[in-house]
């Protein structure tokens, strides 16, 4: 990303029309929305997420609260209102940057999930992602952040700089395979993934993100004025571990 772009990582154009196929519709969607109306107040509704990408979980989402999804891809932003028009899904559609998103109005429930805080690299500006998302949250509401956990991709490389593996899919000849960099004197971990197709094609695309500890999220969430909340491993709200491929933290601003 750029301050003054949209979408200048490209990620939007490299996974777009693919990225479904590497999240296929097997309950997690479901569970994640379910999850998150869970945190909404008694009778409070409206949602905002930030990083929608193609509405994955914002479209099951709408089903329990009206969902505003914000996204700096254009590529993904069209599939996401594609998406509502098919489902006539209580929706929003906004292209903008949620390093500088703002309007007026706050939300009971804000959340940024599957690693989008991570696609900001620079530590500042991940701070002000934050301190953006908690000025749209209302009294009493609730910031969700889901990213990937550092101590078990940390863990999986085992001092290796770079490994490669492979996840076979339920759909036979399809699969991931994934080549994992971490780059040397950061906290910056870039993927490679090769998308095989059933049918003998594939796709590539390169994600370049940054490995920020469940401590440095509970930071800016305290910079910005929120209370820590949970801490969990998975939606299933199974405790945190670091043995856990990724993490959600859950912050309350004050009623």
């Amino acid at each position: 990303m750029s301050r003054d772009g949209i979408d200048s990582s490209g990620y939007g154009r490299e996974f777009a029309d693919w990225y479904d196929r590497m999240f296929p519709d097997d309950g997690l969607a479901d569970l994640t929305a379910k999850a998150l109306a869970s945190m909404l107040p008694d009778g409070a509704r409206g949602a905002l997420e930030l990083g929608v990408g193609t509405g994955r979980v914002a479209i099951p989402l709408s089903r329990f609260t009206r969902v505003v999804g914000v996204d700096s891809a254009p590529e993904m932003i069209e599939v996401f209102g594609e998406a509502i028009a098919q489902t006539s899904a209580d929706a929003e559609s906004v292209l903008a940057d949620m390093r500088s998103f703002s309007r007026a109005e706050q939300y009971p429930l804000v959340y940024c999930i599957c690693g989008s805080l991570s696609l900001v690299t620079d530590p500042d500006d991940q701070q002000t992602v934050i301190r953006l998302a908690a000025e749209h949250v209302a009294p009493g509401g609730t910031l969700v952040v889901e990213t990937h956990n550092k101590p078990a991709v940390l863990a999986f490389h085992d001092g290796q700089p770079r490994i490669t593996y492979f996840v076979p899919y339920p759909e036979p000849g399809t699969g991931l395979q994934t080549h994992s960099t971490l780059i040397p004197g950061t906290d910056l971990w870039q993927c490679s993934h090769i998308w095989f197709e059933s049918d003998g094609t594939s796709r590539v695309g390169t994600e370049v993100t940054r490995l920020t500890s469940p401590d440095e999220v509970d930071a800016y969430a305290a910079n910005a004025g929120l209370t820590p909340a949970a801490r969990w491993a998975d939606w299933h709200r199974a405790p945190y571990s670091e043995q856990a491929g990724t993490y959600i933290c859950a912050y309350k601003r004050d009623a």
